[in-house]
């Protein structure tokens, strides 16, 4: 647990120093495709529908460990300071060794707060990722990916960005100290980044404004369609 412990001040000193850039929105850039074997770093769609009692590396698994492990100055790369845990894609959290020899887990789990990750301030995962991650961990912890169908005929902000959000993007944006002083868990902020240009660039990649989720590729084209759609309606909070 030594390896994963060690990054605890660095966690806690990466919470307070990620921000958007603040400018102006000028077009959208073309969407990235799915991809379509889901190869461990592009969080794509796989060829096979998702089956409901299976859990998925790249759908499921992959955008929490990146939202809450990878934030600036943890895991996001390997370095001595974190004892080369890298958790930005399937390949990386293989080579760390933490997940066959049960540390992921028990580092999840713990209680004690000098010892649990994420650390504190931010927030810990919840029983329903921790179950998600065990179930992904039993089932075999394979590279899997499905494919999911994709509406957005009724994007709204409770039955859509909510998820997306919840899943991308609060293991930075929530907690007592947010990434950039911004707390997703409330629609006037998300609102606010969404209306002034931010969000569409965050999760477009544009280079206008700050690329999100920090540490891996752009979102699945779907979920990146899901979230200019409610920004182009006014970002309500339906």
């Amino acid at each position: 647990m030594q390896k994963i412990h060690r990054t605890a001040a660095k966690m806690a000193l990466a919470l307070g120093t990620m921000a958007f850039v603040v400018t102006s929105c000028q077009h959208e850039p073309p969407l990235v495709p799915f991809d379509p074997v889901g190869n461990g770093d592009g969080g794509g769609g796989g060829t096979a529908p998702c089956a409901p009692n299976t859990v998925y590396f790249q759908q499921q698994v992959l955008p929490l460990l990146v939202s809450n492990c990878a934030v600036p100055g943890c895991h996001n790369t390997a370095t001595d300071d974190n004892d080369w845990i890298q958790i930005t894609s399937y390949t990386s959290l293989m080579n760390s060794g933490i997940v066959g020899d049960g540390d992921l887990m028990e580092a999840i789990t713990e209680t004690d707060p000098d010892d649990i990750m994420p650390r504190p301030p931010q927030n810990p995962l919840t029983p329903q990722q921790i179950q998600l991650i065990q179930t992904w961990i039993t089932q075999g912890y394979q590279n899997n990916s499905c494919s999911a169908s994709c509406d957005t005929t009724n994007v709204t902000y409770s039955g859509t960005i909510v998820p997306l959000v919840q899943q991308r993007c609060q293991g930075c944006h929530s907690g007592g100290t947010p990434q950039g002083d911004l707390n997703f868990t409330n629609w006037a902020t998300l609102n606010a980044v969404a209306n002034d240009g931010r969000l569409r660039w965050a999760v477009t990649h544009d280079p206008q404004g700050v690329a999100m989720p920090p540490s891996s590729p752009i979102m699945p084209a779907c979920e990146v369609r899901k979230f200019t759609l409610w920004i182009e309606a006014g970002a309500p909070n339906n």
